[in-house]
């Protein structure tokens, strides 16, 4: 029998900022940048997403394929970004939107996948 042992140690960081803030009706940017380009499909779209999180709640999913906003969520959200720099941005800020706001990434490295958040 042969041990079967993992060959290499594979790590992604991702940096966001510790907080922002901005009044009600202001708009505000959240960056997500990833240590190596996030995962791309065969259409070139980004597997990174964005989540909401309030307090005593489990995150809710707002963004997905870097830029395709899940349904009901309000158009005032928007995504962008590619490679390793993306970026979420609020416009119109609503008292209600006062959360974490979580990036998840998807990689793959040497043939191992790699999610981050």
């Amino acid at each position: 029998m042969t041990p079967l042992t993992p060959c290499c140690s594979v790590s992604v960081t991702v940096t966001q900022p510790g907080a922002v803030s901005s009044a009600v009706g202001g708009n505000v940017s959240i960056s997500c940048r990833t240590s190596r380009d996030v995962y791309v499909n065969w259409q070139r779209k980004h597997f990174l997403s964005w989540y909401q999180q309030k307090d005593g709640e489990s995150p809710k999913l707002l963004i997905y394929w870097a830029s395709t906003r899940q349904s009901g969520i309000p158009s005032r959200f928007t995504g962008s970004g590619s490679n390793s720099d993306f970026t979420l941005t609020i416009s119109g800020i609503q008292a209600e939107d006062a959360a974490v706001y979580y990036c998840l990434s998807y990689h793959e490295i040497n043939s191992q996948a790699v999610f981050t958040q």
